[in-house]
Parts: C-alpha cells; structure tokens; sequence
C-alpha cells in the first residue's frame, strides 16, 4: 500500500454525519475472508457477511464469481450501529487498512476484476459520505497514486456460502491467511489499542 503517512494518522472523514439505529455498507476490497477479519474487530460493527455484488443472481456463487467472467465482486456487508460509529470512521479502516484503495482490478497476490476496490451505496447519503471522503483523501495526497475506488449503487447483495463466513477465524493457520489476512487483523487491533490510548 503507497500511503504517504501511517495508518494512524490517517485523515477522519469531514463529513460524517451522525445517524441512529442499524445501518449496513457494501464494501469490496479484494479477498472478502481477510476484509471480513478485519471489520469483525471494530467497535460499533454488529455484523459482517461475505457476499457477492456487482452483477446477477446467477452467477453469485465461489466457483462463478472466482472465474472472473462476472460482474461481480467479493464483497462484505458491513452491519453497524450507527449510534456508536459512523460511515466515515467505517470507511476510514477500508481505505487504510482493509485493502489497498490505489490498485485496479486486484489486491495483491489475487488479480482480477472481481477483486476490484468498490464502495456499493445504499442511499445518497452513503454516496455522498463516500465521494466527498474519497475526495478529501485525494486533495489531502494520502496516497502516492490516485485511488481506484469505484462507487457505485447497490443493485444486490448475495450472501457467499457458509464456509465462507469466518473463514480467516477458522483458518489461521493456513498460508495465505498467514500471509495476507493476519497483517491487516494485527493493524486494526492496533488501531483500537491506539484509538482507546488516545480516549479522553
């Protein structure tokens, strides 16, 4: 990742309105195991489920959508508590730590469209929080290189299968989530650590 500054001081959204209630986000940032590991350890997230976006209901599933020949992205759903944590603050941790938001069409190791960094949106003002955050990460040149983000409207999620679910939790000590997975799982715990350290 070619961030100039260091995760923690990574810029909070200015535009973060507060909301209430249960809200959820679609966010594609490449293997949806290791994205999944890492919004399951932040604070005011309820629930996260892997899935599929981008394209139909038939071809929504592991072996369809790994082909590559799919509209379709991994993706997680991303359940929170609106009261406890904002838009911003979620996307804040997709953009510096989940994935890498300046690589097109893959994330590391993995290549390909549907491992393609993308923000679904719900309603406008989850496209407006998104666009004028990403807006602010370019002004504020917190990248070397331009992101690829897209952001687009949710059409549809479709839930990935079970053995998905969990699955860097499950499978800890397998190679790739060794690798790729456990990296981004120690920063968001540090993270936590350096936002309760810094808690009045």
């Amino acid at each position: 990742m070619s961030l100039t500054i260091d995760p923690w001081s990574f810029p909070a959204a200015e535009f973060d309105p507060k909301g209430e209630g249960k809200k959820s986000i679609v966010l594609g940032g490449g293997c949806f195991w290791c994205v999944e590991a890492v919004f399951k350890e932040l604070n005011g997230v309820t629930d996260v489920r892997p899935g599929y976006a981008g394209g139909t209901g038939a071809t929504a599933d592991y072996k369809t959508v790994s082909s590559g020949r799919t509209d379709h992205a991994e993706v997680v759903e991303v359940v929170y508590d609106a009261a406890r944590i904002g838009l911003g603050e979620i996307l804040k941790v997709f953009f510096a730590i989940a994935h890498d938001p300046t690589e097109v069409g893959r994330q590391g190791p993995d290549v390909g469209r549907q491992y393609r960094s993308a923000i679904f949106y719900a309603d406008e003002m989850q496209r407006e929080v998104a666009e004028r955050y990403m807006d602010q990460i370019e002004r504020e040149g917190v990248f070397d290189e331009p992101l690829a983000t897209e952001l687009v409207p949710l059409q549809a999620f479709y839930v990935a299968e079970d053995d998905h679910h969990d699955y860097a939790a499950r499978n800890r000590h397998q190679p790739y989530i060794r690798a790729v997975a456990q990296p981004k799982i120690e920063a968001i715990q540090a993270y936590k650590e350096h936002q309760e350290k810094e808690a009045p």
